[in-house]
Parts: C-alpha cells; structure tokens; sequence
C-alpha cells in the first residue's frame, strides 16, 4: 500500500508476505475482520438497546465500545503516520470520527469504523490471498529427498542437499532442488511450474528443475542447486521484489491521493469556518466533517494494488513471471510485437538438414572437414555440425575471419569455411540459392583451394509459431520479425510463420535502433532470450524472455519472463494483462466517480454522515472483489503441434 492510502498497512515485504499467509488463511483469520465483527455486533446491540426502549446508559456503552473496537484497527496506525507527518485517509477517518463524536454522533462514528474496518480486513485479506497463492509454488518442494551419500541411500530434507549431491528420483515422485540428470529416463511433468500440460521427455545431461513431476522413469540428478536458491525460491524472490514497483495508473492514483487529501482538510475547514459565520455552526461543522469521510481516496489508492498483486500472482501460476505493476501494466498496453528468431520463433536447436557435394567429394568428406575447422568454433552452428558425425579429425592453425568464416589446415591442406561471398558457390549457386529459400543457413566447404560442398543448417520453427502470429494479428497486433541471420533465411521462415515484417542481418545495436522506431509508432514489446537481444530488451516499452525458466540472466533482464518453451504463453500473458489492465481502468474510474459525486452531497446537505460511510465503503468493497477478478487466469491446455517435415537430408551424396 502507499501512504497516500493511508490505511494502515505498509508496503508489502516478503516478511510481510509469509506473516499475512500464516494469518490470513481464512477470513476469520484477519484481525481487522475479528474487529470488525465485534464492532458490529455492539453496534447492532447498541441500536437494538435504543429500538427496544431500553436504559440509554446500556445503548451508549455498547456504541462507544463498537467505536473503540472498530477504531482500534486504522486509529493506532494514523497516529505513527501523524508523528512522521504523513497524512493520508486514516487521518481523515480519525477526524471525521472524532467530529462525530463531538456532535454527539457516537453511533455515526461507531458505523464509521465499522466499515472501515470491514475494508480494510478485506483489504488485508485479499492481498494475503493473492501472495499467498505466489508463495504456494514453495510447496511444490517435497518435504524429503532420497539421495546416495558413502555408497548408501540417505533420506534428507531438501534443506539438506549439498551441490554434487546424487538425488534419486523415483517415478511419480517430486525433484527437490535444481539438477542435471546423469542416468535415467522420463517424461517430467513440469505444468506447475512453466504452465505446459504436456510431459517434456528428459534425459542424461538434460537439466531438470525444483517441482518436476517424475513420470515412468528412475532419475539420478546431480544437485547444482542449494534448495534456498533453486529455481522455484528465485522466482518467489525476485516476484516478491518487484511487486513494490508501480505502474502508471498506481502512480496516477497517488498522484491524486496525495494532494487530495490536504486539500479536502482546508477545503473543509473553510467550509466549517465560513459556514459558521453565515449559518447555524453546528451544521455546517457537520457538514464539513462529511465532506472530509466523502472525499475518502482510499478506494483509489487501493483500487490498482489489489488488481497488480491478484494479476502477478496468477500469471506466475501460468508459468509467466511478471515483474510488478509497472510489467502488468506496460504488457496489457502494448499493441507491436517484436520477435527474435533464434530460441523464440525457432526452437534454438539448429540441425543438419542438407549437405550437397561437388567435384567428386563425399556426404562423409564435407562433414568431416567441416567439423574439424568447427571444433575449435564457439558459432552455435558448430554444434550442430559436429553433432553430424562419429569422430572428429584434427585441424591446425584455425582462425576465425570476423564475420565470414573459419580457415585451418585439414589432413595437410588448406581448407577454408565460411558463408556464401566470402566464399564462392561456382556449381553450387543454385543449390545454395534453393537452401536458403528454404529457411536454411548455408555454408560452403572449401578443400585444397577448391569447394567440395555446401551444408544447410536449419533451426526449425517452433510447431505452434504459425498458429501464435495469427492469434496475434487477429487480435490488432503488428508483428515485426528482428534477426542476425540472412535476408533468405529470414524470409523464408517469416513466410512460414505467416510475418510481414521482417529485419533480417541486424546486429543487437540495429535491433535495439529498430524497436525504438517501432515504439514510436505503437507501444512495444520485445521478445528474445533475455542475453544477446538485451539492448532491444531494454530499449522496448517491455522486455519479453522466452523460455527463462531456471534463467537467471533472462529473468532478471526482462520485464516479463515465459518460462515454458511453447510460443502460446505469449498471447496467453498478453490476454491476462489486458484483462488486468481494463480491471485496473475501471477501479479507477470508479473511485474517482465516487468521490465526485459523494463531495457536492455531503456539501449541501442530501447525504448525512452514515450514509457517506455506507456509499463510500461499499464502494471499496465493490473494488477490492472487482480487483480480485485479476486472480481468475487459467492455464492453456497445450498439446503437441504437428512437427514441419524437414526437405531433402541429403543432395549429391553418394
């Protein structure tokens, strides 16, 4: 909460946040709630005292302990505010409550903090819920391990794993902590985490993360991770961080809140002060007391927190990480998409996918040489080339040219590696020509001073990619395609994924100039892997990560992190922030409405003091169950998409 509010509550810590999920399990678990029901039981019996006829000494006793029951749960509060001159609405409660009771208003002061104290419980106990369900990914750790220590299966606590520890994991059983797996395998259902319904098979050298579901197969993973700091504990962390950021509306709200309230004071006093001197002093005292409960801001400080921690709350449970107000906000405003191709349209597991020969050379000699210049690369292309054959030969006197290719000497001879111009295709061209059309990376093998082959490597798009752009242009967005890889290349798979737009062969500094023209035609996001598109990352209106899970560069370089692997959590988390973002729009209006209208009628007497109290905090309550409509997400059911059918493996070969 800010203090513009007022209401008695700090800002939300992750102290904070596991003491309200102790406290605040149920709704008679809240404090002011309890309070608040005592209040109204003596509030009722006091009014019932006075219906029934009864001593009037009874009825005002029972209503001035519902006043002090009630104010018990915003007056202490206003008063530590007050010492470290902070005004907000529990001074303009306290006031007004106070003034009630020297016009000998008691009851209307006890019905004050009784729905007061109603709002603010509720208050409380929304924003606890929603932490809550953020915090409920810590129980996805089971409560024991089974790992092998001496020779012997132990039985720990996760709190007890040591990195290089050997978990077993048998099927149909949690992974405690972060790991890689050494033997074994599964089909790990990792739904509660990232959000994807359907098992990932998994297995050696394959990391696996905290809350994993085990499937079929026995796992031995080797700890990498201390429970305190696996994936699962980061996110709760950097949530709980960001949760104190503020969009633009919550801004708006305090931006509002903050003068208004000193101006209601001397707007009040002056009605009290020049009302008395012209009319009857008690009535306009009464009067200026009612504006100050009608011109109440809390229902606008509270209306876009409750909505930012009910959205963040839900989206971490559909495998989408957002980083506070100001991400929830800027994701459910923006109208472009920016995609990087590698690792976000295309899976990042680029492949052999073609090898032409020439001048008599082999399928197995292009390979060969080919690889013996990429093992001393660290191209993510070498890797898949050297995952083309069985054994390696050895090159020496390798050297990258930059930007072009590989040179070394190969089994005695020069032998050269690089892109097409740097190279010369001669009988290729054609071939080359069509690889590229094709949506493959094309790089010609020279041997001896002569080219002996051309190798398409093709990272394929992902399966739902096509079907993601088209949900997104149907629902007015502009999708633009931002990519280092050729102008071909780029086409090719832009023409698959059904994207007009395309900026191919830009380095990350291009990117970044090229999103910046893009927000100034339309708020943008970019999409990317959170590392090598980070200038475009921070030059859009919001950074995207694709696949951040268990990332902590990505997930702490992005606004918002997806940390599944399939492309339909995009639209997913686009659909929940825009609906969070009309709650927030409309709380807002409301609040405002409110007090425009309840000011004039307090002023001139059409609404007294109980019914200002019942209009106002029946309002905030409307708010807080509007706001907690953010919390309502639910999770894609995402089955597999058929696999594209790769071309021809092999052209030429013998």
């Amino acid at each position: 909460m800010s203090d513009a509010c007022g209401c008695g509550h700090d800002e939300p810590t992750t102290e904070g946040a596991e003491e309200s999920e102790h406290e605040a399990e149920r709704l008679v678990d809240v404090s002011e709630l309890r309070a608040a029901a005592v209040a109204g039981v003596l509030l009722l019996a006091g009014y019932a005292t006075g219906w029934a006829g009864g001593p009037d000494l009874l009825g005002q006793v029972l209503l001035w302990a519902a006043l002090l029951v009630g104010a018990s749960t915003f007056v202490p509060s206003t008063l530590r505010r007050l010492a470290k001159r902070k005004i907000g609405v529990g001074t303009l409660m306290t006031i007004a409550a106070v003034g009630a009771v020297l016009l000998g208003e008691v009851g209307e002061a006890a019905m004050l903090a009784f729905l007061y104290s109603i709002s603010e419980g509720l208050e409380e106990y929304s924003l606890a819920r929603t932490r809550r369900g953020l915090r409920a990914l810590l129980s996805l750790v089971p409560d024991e391990a089974t790992v092998l220590r001496d020779g012997a299966q132990v039985v720990v606590a996760p709190a007890d794993l040591r990195v290089g520890d050997l978990m077993l994991v048998r099927p149909g059983e949690r992974v405690a902590t972060d790991g890689v797996i050494r033997a074994g395998r599964t089909a790990l259902d990792v739904s509660a985490i990232t959000g994807e319904s359907v098992p990932v098979e998994a297995g050696p050298g394959q990391d696996v993360f905290a809350g994993s579901i085990n499937g079929t197969g026995a796992l031995e993973v080797q700890v990498t991770t201390a429970a305190a700091d696996n994936s699962l504990a980061r996110i709760v962390r950097i949530v709980e961080a960001e949760q104190s950021r503020k969009g633009a509306s919550q801004r708006l709200a305090d931006r509002i809140a903050k003068p208004l309230v000193p101006g209601v004071l001397v707007v009040a006093a002056l009605i009290a002060v020049v009302g008395s001197l012209l009319g009857d002093p008690a009535t306009w005292i009464e009067r200026a007391l009612v504006v100050l409960v009608a011109a109440s801001p809390c229902a606008l400080a509270i209306s876009v927190p409750v909505t930012v921690v009910a959205a963040v709350g839900a989206a971490s449970r559909l495998g989408v990480l957002v980083k506070g107000g100001a991400a929830l906000e800027a994701l459910g405003a923006v109208r472009g998409i920016a995609l990087d191709k590698t690792g976000t349209l295309t899976a990042n597991r680029p492949q052999v996918v073609e090898v032409a020969t020439t001048g008599g050379a082999t399928r197995d000699e292009v390979l060969a040489v080919a690889a013996a210049l990429e093992a001393r690369s660290e191209h993510p292309l070498a890797r898949a080339i050297l995952a083309a054959v069985d054994t390696i030969a050895d090159a020496q006197d390798v050297e990258a040219v930059t930007g072009a290719g590989l040179t070394g000497t190969v089994h005695g001879r020069q032998a050269r590696l690089g892109r097409p111009g740097w190279l010369q295709p001669g009988p290729l061209a054609a071939t080359v020509a069509r690889m590229q059309a094709g949506g493959a990376t094309a790089v010609l093998v020279e041997h001896s001073g002569t080219v002996i082959g051309a190798i398409a490597v093709r990272d394929e798009l992902r399966p739902e990619a096509a079907e993601v752009v088209a949900g997104l242009r149907r629902s007015g967005y502009e999708v633009a395609m931002l990519t280092g890889d050729n102008h071909a290349t780029a086409a090719a798979l832009a023409a698959q994924a059904g994207i007009e737009q395309v900026h191919a062969e830009r380095r990350p500094e291009d990117k970044a100039a090229i999103v910046a023209q893009l927000r100034q035609q339309r708020p943008t996001a970019m999409v990317g892997d959170g590392v090598n598109d980070a200038p475009a990352l921070a030059t859009a209106d919001l950074g995207i990560a694709m696949g951040a899970m268990g990332t902590d560069v990505a997930i702490e370089t992005a606004d918002v992190a997806l940390m599944g692997e399939d492309l339909r959590h995009l639209p997913q988390a686009l659909d929940h922030a825009r609906r969070a973002r009309r709650i927030m729009l409309q709380n807002v209006g409301l609040s405002l409405v409110i007090i425009t209208a309840l000011m004039p009628l307090a002023l001139f007497g059409v609404l007294g003091l109980g019914a200002v109290v019942l209009v106002h905090e029946v309002a905030e309550v409307v708010i807080i169950a509007n706001g907690v409509r953010a919390g309502r997400a639910k999770a894609l059911s995402l089955t597999a998409a058929p696999i594209p059918v790769p071309g021809p493996a092999v052209v030429g070969a013998r």
